[in-house]
């Protein structure tokens, strides 16, 4: 489902090798190569990563506090399924909590409420997360449960059965949150036909069919060692976070009985889905083109471009306030926290607001036009492709010029932005990156995601020296490829009368008005 998660979305080694060699990196390498900077970097604890005989990797970052955060993310989400069995995933995600061979629902309810712990999952369309908080004496207590839900949990008829009833629920829930609404209509649209168009929940006629082999099927074909990874930050020692996963997760199987299963291709269509109905108050517009996937070497511009546009919301009133650039990525989540069993849907954003300033043109036209109840630009990427756009609320009056405004600014990035505007936004994206790492838990999800997308946690001076490195010129060429002259995707809900036909929009990408 269509939730803001935080994801920063920098490009994979292989890109690595090549940005190095420019002057523009190895300018701004030794200009950060300060005394203060290298203080400030030898500071930053040491990420540590182990692979296990089976191809599970051990990564870990021990800062000596006294809780932590310790987690199995798993490469495997709803874009693994097909039409028949859309909304395993998530099926499954809520079935973690509900009993294992050793511990009944109850019995882990207790334990984790004795423990003063956390216990979430949460489904994306490419990945499974299960996670842990909790004192760092209790690591080894916290690791075993990890090891216990993922490997022995029950999948009792009764509790399928129950929880079938849950989700049900959680999508007329879920139906009534238009920004979510909007968002999967965006990736029916965009990604039609294919598995990224396909909900996290599943179609209700799925969820009513799922059944317990349904469930092990998806377990035995995903769930292996390769396609794991154990990540632990804060108070943790990561020799013993080794042998707590030999222990508990070396007899994962690190082969596949056949072959294993391909990343389903997805191909982006401009087209676009209209639901009107204007006996709603405001209309819910979301506008998009294809970007590029987390290890493409163009990810780290349109971020900063991303940025540019900034997001705005009335309720700040006659001040803007940018957000850190929020990669919009779909996910359900459902948690055990000091034991609320309950799958609950949360729709969050992990992303930090910066500080107020009046740098966003789209913000500044839309707070003095009354243009819009709120925005927000979007940065979603995929394993190989994504989506670069902006959503917003509108009054059925202001549609239409919302609409031509967003349109002249992604203009503004192909043709006219200046050095001064990039560098402010260079400036917020490396300020919101380091404010979203504050605390265990998004260091430790920012570890395990990292892993995934690219085998290794990228250097957070790394990275900086990267987003040091774009210039004005670069924005300019990158926004080109992506946005001028391109067909977008789509999508609106409510009183949309005065949306301009597609035609129209995407003449807007390419001819000003």
């Amino acid at each position: 489902m269509a939730a803001f998660v935080r994801r920063f979305g920098v490009v994979g080694e292989h890109f690595v090798k090549n940005l190095i060699k420019t002057n523009a990196v190895k300018k701004a390498v030794r200009q950060r190569s300060t005394p203060a900077a290298a203080e400030v970097a030898l500071n930053v604890p040491e990420t540590k990563v182990t692979t296990l005989a089976n191809g599970l990797r051990v990564a870990s970052e021990d800062s000596a506090l006294p809780t932590c955060t310790v987690g199995l993310w798993i490469d495997a989400g709803s874009r693994y399924e097909n039409e028949r069995n859309n909304g395993t995933a998530h099926f499954l995600e809520h079935m973690a909590f509900k009993g294992t061979k050793k511990r009944s629902q109850l019995d882990l309810e207790l334990e984790i409420e004795n423990m003063g712990a956390h216990l979430n999952a949460y489904t994306s369309r490419e990945q499974t997360v299960y996670y842990a908080k909790a004192f760092s004496k209790d690591l080894p207590r916290a690791v075993e449960i990890l090891a216990d839900i993922i490997q022995n949990s029950t999948l009792g008829e009764a509790e399928i059965e129950r929880e079938r009833g849950v989700i049900l629920r959680e999508m007329q829930e879920v139906e009534t949150n238009l920004q979510e609404v909007v968002f999967d209509y965006l990736h029916a649209t965009a990604y039609q036909d294919t598995a990224l168009g396909r909900t996290i929940l599943g179609p209700a006629e799925n969820i009513k069919t799922i059944n317990r082999a349904d469930l092990l099927e998806y377990i035995t074909t995903h769930y292996k060692g390769p396609r794991i990874v154990l990540a632990a930050a804060g108070g943790v020692c990561h020799n013993e976070l080794i042998d707590l996963a030999k222990f508990h997760f070396g007899k994962l199987p690190a082969r596949y009985k056949g072959e294993a299963p391909a990343l389903p291709s997805c191909r982006f269509t401009g087209s676009e889905i209209r639901v009107s109905d204007n006996k709603m108050p405001l209309a819910h517009i979301v506008i998009a083109v294809e970007a590029v996937g987390w290890s493409h070497p163009d990810t780290i511009p349109l971020m900063v471009a991303n940025t540019l546009i900034g997001n705005w919301d009335r309720s700040f009133g006659s001040a803007v306030v940018r957000y850190p650039p929020t990669p919009y990525h779909p996910t359900v989540r459902s948690g055990l926290e000091n034991a609320d069993l309950g799958a609950d849907f949360k729709s969050s954003s992990l992303a930090l607001p910066a500080p107020q300033n009046l740098s966003s043109k789209l913000a500044q036209v839309a707070c003095q036009g009354s243009l819009c109840h709120s925005f927000q630009s979007f940065n979603t990427c995929y394993t190989d492709t994504g989506l670069w756009g902006l959503y917003a609320v509108c009054e059925p009056g202001t549609v239409s010029q919302m609409m031509h405004f967003t349109q002249q600014e992604w203009m503004s990035l192909c043709t006219s932005v200046t050095e001064t505007e990039v560098a402010r936004a260079k400036n917020l994206l490396k300020t919101n990156m380091l404010l979203h790492l504050d605390g265990s838990t998004p260091i430790c999800e920012d570890i395990g995601r990292q892993m995934l997308c690219y085998g290794r946690r990228i250097p957070l001076h790394e990275l900086e020296a990267r987003i040091d490195a774009i210039d004005a010129n670069t924005i300019k060429q990158v926004c080109t490829k992506y946005i001028y002259n391109k067909a977008p995707a789509i999508a609106a809900v409510g009183p949309i009368d005065q949306l301009p036909d597609y035609n129209h929009i995407q003449s807007g990408l390419y001819w000003l008005t």
